[in-house]
């Protein structure tokens, strides 16, 4: 009989499970649409039936706890909280719900914190006890890990990188604040630059004639390589901001490592090479040359479920 977790990644529209074994392999895979479901409660019992399904035939497999990556999650009170992407309103008690529901325990994180476990259980950050991630996609999240453990806070809304200001009355931001790390530091911030040095400039560009739903970091990273000055412009401004920001947290954190994930650490070297170097520059001379900055040791398909399921695996330590 072998021991798994379910990994559970919710998303806005679609919700992701994997039945994770302790070395990290993802053994069965399913899934369950989450925007169908208006209730929590009804989701919570799809979320179930879903994982009995995906059970059935397999029993040589025992299921020893649920861990769960969600928006807004609160890990203190295993609950999701004013979630602006679910359909669930207010605070939602997931964990009880799911406990009541399953008869296995359940935990419950933000996809950024989930995404630290599993970095931390699975991939590069194994035997490292002090590091950060940046995720940095549609957004910018960030897990961060002192002494082997995720810094949750007092309210378990503790480590978002993405919300420190770093332009006093700069882009406006989805929180509802301006000048936002994360409205700089990601894939959006990068597309973001990437139009206002068009508009501030008549230099050709291959991404000129393109709208900003349509151009991606990979795309600005190719045209960078290409040589596009408005391209190489943006990427480099972005990497400005992300070691700004890291410079910044390594005052009060002091790790060994930061990795980098998501869909801006996709563009490689055009984004790593530049970070790396204003690193030096940025960086409290006490802490110069005492981290490295990395790629994140997950792939992007599977992080979030093993992320998830590292919930229940760092418990089983």
């Amino acid at each position: 009989m072998k021991d798994i977790v379910a990994g559970v990644d919710i998303g806005g529209t679609n919700t992701k499970i994997g039945f994770v074994d302790a070395q990290g392999e993802i053994l069965v895979e399913g899934g369950l649409p989450t925007a169908e479901y208006e209730l929590a409660e009804h989701f919570v019992t799809a979320l179930d039936a879903a994982i009995r399904k995906m059970l059935a035939g397999h029993d040589d497999l025992r299921l020893t706890g649920i861990g769960i990556g969600a928006p807004n999650a609160n890990f203190n009170k295993g609950t999701i909280e004013l979630a602006p992407n679910l359909n669930w309103k207010g605070i939602v008690p997931l964990v009880a719900m799911v406990e009541r529901q399953t008869g296995v325990k359940a935990r419950v994180t933000n996809d950024a914190n989930a995404a630290a476990l599993g970095e931390m259980i699975f991939g590069a950050a194994k035997g490292v006890k002090d590091f950060i991630i940046l995720t940095l996609g549609t957004g910018l999240g960030s897990g961060i890990v002192i002494d082997g453990e995720v810094v949750y806070g007092h309210t378990g809304f503790a480590g978002e990188l993405g919300h420190m200001t770093m332009v006093q009355g700069g882009r406006e931001c989805g929180c509802g604040r301006r000048g936002c790390l994360e409205t700089y530091a990601s894939a959006t911030g990068l597309v973001r630059t990437v139009m206002e040095l068009l508009g501030d400039s008549r230099e050709e560009s291959v991404l000129r004639d393109m709208k900003s739903s349509e151009i991606t970091s990979r795309m600005v990273a190719e045209a960078a390589a290409a040589g596009d000055g408005i391209a190489a412009e943006a990427l480099d401004r972005t990497a400005h901001m992300i070691a700004l920001g890291i410079a910044n947290a390594v005052i009060f954190s002091s790790p060994e490592k930061i990795f980098l994930f998501g869909g801006l650490a996709q563009a490689g070297d055009a984004i790593f090479v530049p970070v790396r170097k204003y690193i030096v520059e940025l960086t409290q001379p006490v802490f110069r040359g005492t981290f490295t900055v990395e790629p994140s040791g997950l792939s992007e398909a599977r992080a979030a479920v093993l992320g998830a399921s590292a919930l229940i695996w760092k418990e089983a330590q």
